[in-house]
């Protein structure tokens, strides 16, 4: 009995220097493609996420911003933003990561590729094409002409960053020999699978995917939770359970699934249109300082 009570005062006389704290978790944010950091709406909506969560936060910019969103290959983008992220200090106990649109595909090459880098723990991806795009409907341009003729050839792979991830599923075999940065992101090359990729994908604590249902950007909108087409048709449209990446586990999306780590979340309004109850609701909470204890 004697024993027993001074054990009973030992967890008691501990537990009086467990002091509860928050640790602050910083985040980065990855803008789309045609935007940059300094533009009002980027900016803006960094200070409001951080001002919600009061986490301190910026965003990451990649090379000139806005041209080189267009024209810098996403491999390279993604190892820019790898290096920038190395020699952040203030990252250097790891940080969460917002992403919106195809900024989604370098937030994942950080995630995915970047050796010796601090961890990322929770990652919230706003309208991205995780799968990839089938077509680019709304955009009549010159680039978008050259994408829709000549995308799985090396010089548009080369000079045009969202050919990295146009996928025709009827042309898949030139998108899996010719595509220079999705058929890698998403491990879909057979004998070719880097389970370096997935063990980095998967150890993230929570992936919350915004899709947004009046989506015109990101075709299928579906690709924002990793649903597609199948292999070599344009119908049905499969879910992101139904699809081979899921099912084979090419990335570790069904392991972070089972663990009760994914958050599939859909919004009402148009591309990155979010209102600010869901940007609290669905946001912010993965943002918020973390609890700790300290002696």
């Amino acid at each position: 009995m004697e024993k027993s009570f001074q054990r009973s005062v030992l967890l008691v006389t501990l537990s009086l220097f467990f002091i509860p704290v928050s640790i602050s978790v910083p985040f980065i944010l990855f803008h789309g493609i045609r935007d940059q950091c300094s533009n009002g709406g980027v900016s803006s909506f960094t200070q409001l996420l951080s001002n919600l969560s009061s986490s301190p936060g910026s965003c990451l910019e990649i090379g000139n911003g806005n041209q080189d969103s267009v024209s810098m290959p996403l491999m390279q983008q993604a190892n820019v933003a790898c290096e920038k992220v190395k020699k952040m200090k203030e990252l250097s106990h790891g940080y969460n990561i917002v992403a919106q649109s195809q900024g989604n595909l370098v937030a994942r090459g950080v995630i995915e590729f970047c050796d010796n880098a601090p961890p990322v723990f929770n990652y919230i991806s706003l309208g991205g094409p995780h799968a990839g795009i089938s077509d680019i409907p709304t955009c009549t341009s010159p680039i978008c002409k050259l994408l829709k003729t000549r995308v799985y050839t090396d010089y548009i792979q080369d000079h045009i960053a969202p050919s990295g991830y146009i996928k025709i599923p009827t042309e898949m075999s030139k998108y899996l020999e010719h595509s220079k940065y999705l058929p890698k992101l998403n491990n879909e090359r057979p004998n070719k699978r880097n389970p370096i990729f997935k063990d980095r994908f998967t150890s993230l604590h929570n992936l919350v995917l915004v899709m947004f249902q009046g989506d015109t950007v990101v075709i299928p909108k579906e690709s924002s939770w990793f649903g597609y087409y199948p292999e070599g048709a344009s119908t049905p449209l499969l879910s992101p359970q139904q699809t081979k990446l899921y099912t084979e586990d090419w990335i570790g999306l069904k392991t972070l699934d089972a663990a009760g780590k994914v958050k599939f979340v859909s919004v009402p309004g148009e591309h990155l249109r979010m209102a600010q109850d869901e940007v609290v609701k669905y946001v912010v909470p993965y943002l918020k300082n973390q609890p700790a204890f300290l002696f």
